[in-house]
């Protein structure tokens, strides 16, 4: 289980994945992968994210664009140096795939909008399929 990390305009975003095996069936092309995401807000304003946009690469399947409202169902406020985790799944039709995206926040006191990069990061199986 790798790690990735960006920071983007005082906000640090870590990812981690992990192959559920117990999901998943690669005899029918169904790999489930799991990811957790840590959004922390190391700048000094008050800010809340609004949005989320997804890019999905499946290695045997066309790409996946997926948009719409917060995370999980919430829109997280974060004070200056808290955090918010959350996991999430993707299901692919390979075992190789990636996602990256971004997440709209605003500044809550100046109403400023401002867009995070979401890294890269890799959907891999940690094992080689017979």
């Amino acid at each position: 289980m790798a790690m990735v990390t960006r920071i983007t305009k005082g906000i640090r975003i870590s990812v981690t994945t992990r192959y559920q095996e117990l999901y998943s069936r690669p005899e029918a092309k169904q790999f489930f992968f799991s990811y957790r995401i840590r959004i922390e807000n190391t700048s000094d304003t008050e800010v809340q994210l609004l949005r989320r946009h997804w890019f999905i690469f499946d290695s045997a399947a066309p790409s996946q664009e997926v948009e719409g409202e917060g995370v999980v169902g919430q829109q997280p406020i974060l004070l200056p140096g808290q955090s918010y985790e959350y996991e999430s799944a993707c299901n692919l039709t390979s075992e190789i795939g990636s996602m990256h995206g971004t997440y709209l926040f605003v500044k809550t006191q100046t109403g400023e909008n401002f867009k995070v990069t979401i890294p890269r990061f890799e959907l891999v199986l940690p094992f080689r399929l017979n």
